[in-house]
């Protein structure tokens, strides 16, 4: 005797063979779907951009450094700028910037070059560093974006990418103390 799924259990498009796309797909061709896709691959396109053009040597902060944590910061704030309501502005803050450190950090390991032992390669450092204080921009910044969800666009990127470009180039300063 075989086990035959009962017909009522099995979806209408699984049993005619056919996989019937969701309802509501994401709509590709809104330009505000594009905004935050670049909010979220703002800093690893950064941390691309460096380190093919001018791969770090020391781990001294430079420039680079600083441009970094503020684009993971700020582009995380650039994605919540294009929800509607406080909990989409702050969740949405959150995950871009969980993403886009993620991201710096395994291009950091990618262009590391060979391995070292005891210590960790420069372009690892700065894009830890920098995905460490932007995450702590865009945290600070979340709170910012939640409360600002109500208002303009221009003003939920204002404000919340001024705080969290701050905390980041601060949080990267007391980093750097600690070094």
């Amino acid at each position: 005797m075989t086990d035959q799924p009962d017909d009522d259990l099995v979806p209408v498009s699984v049993r005619l063979g056919e996989v019937v796309p969701p309802e509501d797909p994401e709509d590709w061709t809104k330009p505000l779907t594009w905004v935050a896709a670049a909010g979220m691959l703002l800093g690893p396109l950064a941390a691309l951009g460096w380190f093919v053009a001018a791969r770090p040597g020391s781990d001294v902060l430079t420039l680079g450094t600083w441009l970094l944590a503020c684009a993971v910061a700020v582009g995380a704030v650039l994605t919540a700028a294009t929800q509607q309501g406080s909990l989409r502005a702050w969740t949405a803050t959150v995950a871009a910037a969980l993403f886009s450190a993620l991201g710096v950090i395994i291009l950091g390991a990618a262009f590391a070059g060979e391995r070292q032992v005891g210590a960790a390669s420069p372009t690892l450092a700065h894009g830890f560093g920098a995905a460490i204080a932007g995450l702590a921009g865009a945290a600070c910044a979340s709170a910012a974006a939640a409360l600002a969800a109500r208002a303009r666009r221009l003003v939920r990127l204002v404000l919340p990418g001024t705080l969290a470009g701050g905390v980041a180039a601060l949080v990267l300063g007391l980093l750097n103390g600690l070094a």
